[in-house]
Formats: structure tokens, C-alpha cells, sequence
């Protein structure tokens, strides 16, 4: 079901870069025509740009394994997937949170798995957190609450789980979840005793918005968007101050948006409103932001290694 979901949101991209469209093969503009006697037109065909991905294109790919799941609260979907790098810790590590228009129906954690083994295959671990959406017992103020909740935990017990106290702390999100990424870095904002603050709210350092959602009070107003009105306004809860980054204070994190330019879902005119650093880049779609082969993941990859002072292995 959610690959189905998922192929309707980024139908409207294909559709965007398309002359015709067959199902499940979009076809792109400047695509090479097949002559009448059968020959291929070389000339279109050598400048003829890449499709951009569909979304079965990652997911049916084989799926990675984390190395643990383990709970953060009594709810079947407040879980942490983590993804231990081999060899001698401790590790530094990521907190990863998925997207999927802030709906459990269209996607779970697990989207993310392929960008989470390339990384542990770095020597980076991952914290990849479940969360409630706004379907499932979340929005304004659960799903804040489990996010939130997740990531602290990561403060507080990441040595036990082998990855290095003293690192920086990157969060990384997709999507609905760039946008509960730069929440998490002006949460700390928050005023004291605010239940979405939390007790010690993680301190974070580099916030990464893969394609993001940053606001909400944009998304719950713009006509014909993938992902809908209605979950924004869940996720809102009237209450922008608190939930919708562009309106919360600014915290002490770098935050950095990675946007593509065939992306209908969030297309790179989400980050220019959103004022943080940006990087564009050309030719490439909404699911290529967690494909691992990707331009874009690897200018997302080459930030987190930096952050934690890695350099990429040698091949």
C-alpha cells in the first residue's frame, strides 16, 4: 500500500518531465525517437537527460538490515532502528528521520535503510526513528513528542549503543521529516517546561533537510500539493511557534537544505522561503535524496563526513 501512495505523490514529477507517459516508465522531453527505418537518433539520444527516479526503483531494490531495534515508549511505533558501523567504537552517528507526508500509511522508517547502510558502511552509525503520524495517534502534539522523546534518548544513552559522546550531533530528515529535522534544531528554543521542549532536549549541531517541508503554514495553504493540506494543519495544531520552524527562534545549528530540481513535492522553492543554506541540484527527483548512488546523497554524505571529520574510504 504505501509503495502505491508513494507512486501517486511522485506521479505529478514524472508527469512534470514527461511528452508521454507509459505506466511505470515516464518519459522525458528530449527522450531519443526511433526512426522510421529503426535507427536511433544518436544526436537526441546523447543529450538525452536521465529519468528521475520512481519510488519502486529504490524500493525494490534488496533491503538492508539494522543491527538493533529497540523502544523509546509502549506504542508499537515508538521505535529506533540502529546501525552499528563494524570495527572498534565509538562511532559517530546520525539521527535519521523519515518522511512520508507525516502519515505512517504512506511510509516508515524503513525508507530509509539504503542511506542508513552506506553511512554505516563509512563508519557512521545511524539512531533511525519511528514515529506516530497524524494516522496513527500523531500530529500536534504526538508525533512531536515522539520525535523528541527518540532523540533525547540518543543524548543520553548513544555510548551504550557503541557510538561516540563527544561527536557532533547531525539529524537528517526527509521530506515531512526535513521538516521535524529543523524542528528538532530550535527545539532547545522552546520556553522551559514546554512538554515539547522536554526535560534536556538534544543540542544539535548540523540539521540536514533532505527535500523538506520546513512550513507548515505554507503547506496547509498551497493549493494541489502531494502531500495534502490536512496532515500539515494536524501536524500545526494551530500552533506555529512551537511546531513550525520558520516561526520557532533560530537555534544554534547549522541547517542545510539539499533540494532537487525535478522535485514537485518540494521543490527547491520551499528552501529559498526558508532562508537556511541550500544546495541544488540538477536532474534529479524527490526519491534520489535517499537513493545512496545518487549526486545528491552523495553531497548530503560528504557533509556528514566532514562534520564528524571522516574522509571517504578509498575504492
Amino acid at each position: 500500500m504505501r509503495n502505491i501512495v508513494f507512486a501517486i505523490l511522485l506521479a505529478s514529477a514524472a508527469a512534470s518531465c514527461s511528452t508521454q507517459h507509459s505506466p511505470g516508465l515516464p518519459h522525458r522531453q528530449g527522450e531519443a525517437s526511433v526512426l522510421e527505418d529503426g535507427a536511433v537518433n544518436e544526436a537526441q539520444h546523447i543529450n538525452q537527460p536521465k529519468p528521475i527516479m520512481v519510488w519502486d526503483d529504490l524500493l525494490s531494490r534488496p533491503k538492508p538490515a539494522p543491527d538493533a531495534t529497540i523502544t523509546y515508549g509502549a506504542d508499537a511505533l515508538q521505535l529506533v532502528d540502529v546501525w552499528k558501523p563494524k570495527g572498534t567504537g565509538p562511532h559517530p552517528a546520525v539521527v535519521m528521520i523519515h518522511g512520508g507526508c507525516w502519515q505512517t500509511e504512506v511510509a516508515t522508517r524503513d525508507i530509509m535503510n539504503w542511506i542508513a547502510d552506506d553511512l554505516r558502511a563509512r563508519g557512521v552509525g545511524v539512531w533511525n526513528i519511528e514515529y506516530r503520524g497524524v494516522d496513527r495517534g500523531g500530529g500536534y502534539p504526538g508525533t512531536y513528542l515522539d520525535v523528541g522523546a527518540a532523540a533525547d534518548m540518543f543524548a543520553a544513552k548513544r555510548g551504550e549503543y557503541g557510538f561516540k559522546v563527544g561527536a557532533p550531533v547531525v539529524v537528517i530528515g526527509h521530506s515531512a521529516g526535513g521538516h521535524l529535522a529543523l524542528w528538532l534544531a530550535r527545539r532547545a528554543g522552546l520556553t522551559k517546561g514546554d512538554a515539547l521542549r522536554g526535560e534536556r532536549p538534544l543540542k544539535v549541531d548540523v540539521a540536514i533537510s533532505q527535500g523538506g517541508l520546513p512550513d507548515l503554514r505554507a503547506q496547509m495553504t498551497l493549493p494541489d500539493h502531494g502531500c495534502g493540506n490536512e496532515a500539515a494543519a494536524k501536524m500545526a495544531g494551530a500552533e506555529f511557534a512551537r511546531t513550525s520552524p520558520p516561526e520557532m527562534p533560530k537555534g544554534r545549528a547549522r541547517e542545510l537544505q539539499f533540494n532537487n530540481d525535478l522535485d514537485s513535492i518540494a521543490p527547491p522553492s520551499f528552501g529559498a522561503a526558508y532562508g537556511a543554506e541550500m544546495v541544488t541540484t540538477p536532474g534529479e527527483g524527490h526519491a534520489e535524496l535517499i537513493a545512496p548512488e545518487t549526486v545528491s546523497w552523495g553531497k548530503q554524505r560528504a557533509v556528514i563526513l566532514k562534520a564528524f571529520g571522516l574522509k571517504e574510504p578509498k575504492t
